[in-house]
């Protein structure tokens, strides 16, 4: 407090050789983020060192400081960590996701296959593939007007057909208008 550098760096280090340990203690089972408490402690002791009282023993204004530090990081990773699950089980999870994508793939072909050219190129290269209108028009030979209607019509065609397949699943019948 006296503006003494050198003291205030012995400070410095046996406070962090002593919070290290108090740290420790109380995440046993987290060892590796104690570095990180005692520096962020020292900081904030630092910039509360005008709040400290001479009067009062160095080490309960510290603590009191360092459980604050303790108690703010615990609520965080407690957020944090009750919005992660954890990953023990995490191969089923995505080997279902795998054989679902490809199920997907499969399904998706199946019902581009049904569509004329018109539609379903333009679909294949613009949306599956990601080519540009002028680069689908130049691939198949058709006007860009025509392939981007041939999007829209595809699509409005495949819309049509899932809804088909969905109320037929369902036990329904298909909604009118829906044409192939």
């Amino acid at each position: 407090m006296a503006a003494d550098g050198a003291a205030y760096q012995r400070f410095l280090k046996q406070l962090s050789a002593h919070l290290r340990a108090f740290l420790r203690r109380r995440l046993a089972q987290r060892p590796d983020e104690v570095e990180d408490l005692v520096q962020e402690t020292l900081l904030a002791i630092h910039n509360q060192r005008h709040t400290y009282r001479p009067e009062m023993p160095v080490t309960a204004w510290a603590h009191a400081i360092a459980r604050y530090k303790l108690i703010d990081w615990l609520r965080a990773h407690r957020v944090k960590e009750a919005l992660n699950d954890p990953l023990d089980d995490a191969s089923e999870l995505f080997a279902s996701s795998d054989s679902e994508a490809a199920l997907a793939k499969r399904d998706l072909g199946q019902l581009l296959q049904t569509l004329p050219d018109r539609q379903r190129l333009p679909i294949v290269h613009v949306k599956l593939e990601g080519l540009s209108v002028v680069e689908t028009a130049q691939l198949t030979g058709m006007s860009e007007s025509a392939v981007k209607v041939g999007v829209h019509r595809g699509l409005k065609a495949l819309a049509a057909k899932i809804r088909n397949m969905a109320g037929a699943h369902q036990g329904g019948s298909p909604s009118p208008g829906a044409a192939d």
